[in-house]
């Protein structure tokens, strides 16, 4: 059930860690439409969790909505906790896609989490809640494969 929101229009400050943000869902404005949304992180940043040096992703959130939304200056505070949070790749896309679907409830969420090079090797992370709804027009990510500075 969505909530009066905490962020929208107040002044708020970086949550101390992702599990200390708080995402602020609102009323779906087109309930019953089959639609998707799309947000797009280029400027990623959170800590390996072995040397605690940055390591930096372009994150690509596709969802269609259920009954609420996600407001999108809380998940920018949340997508900004991670800058002084430890974790590997994987752990850190997978737990935003699984966070989101399960507060949320969409029809449907995909997260494409494009990591750039650590030791010389890209890893690209990508999850899913399962298939998209049929009929759901869904784009390319966008992100083309890393190619150095080719």
């Amino acid at each position: 059930m969505a909530t009066p929101p905490l962020h929208l229009g107040q002044s708020s400050t970086l949550p101390a860690s992702p599990e200390a943000a708080v995402l602020d869902y609102v009323a779906n404005p087109r309930p019953g439409a089959l639609y998707a949304v799309r947000f797009a992180a280029p400027e990623f940043t959170s800590l390996c969790p072995v040397t605690g040096q940055p390591d930096f992703a372009h994150i690509v959130i596709d969802y269609a909505p259920g009954k609420t939304i996600v407001e999108s200056k809380s998940l920018k505070l949340f997508l900004g906790a991670f800058r002084n949070h430890a974790g590997f790749h994987e752990d850190v896309t997978v737990g935003i896609g699984e966070r989101l679907f399960a507060e949320m409830a969409p029809q449907w969420l995909r997260i494409g989490g494009y990591w750039y090079p650590r030791g010389g090797i890209p890893i690209d992370v990508f999850w899913q809640s399962g298939p998209p709804p049929a009929g759901l027009w869904l784009p390319d990510q966008g992100v083309p494969g890393y190619r150095g500075r080719g």
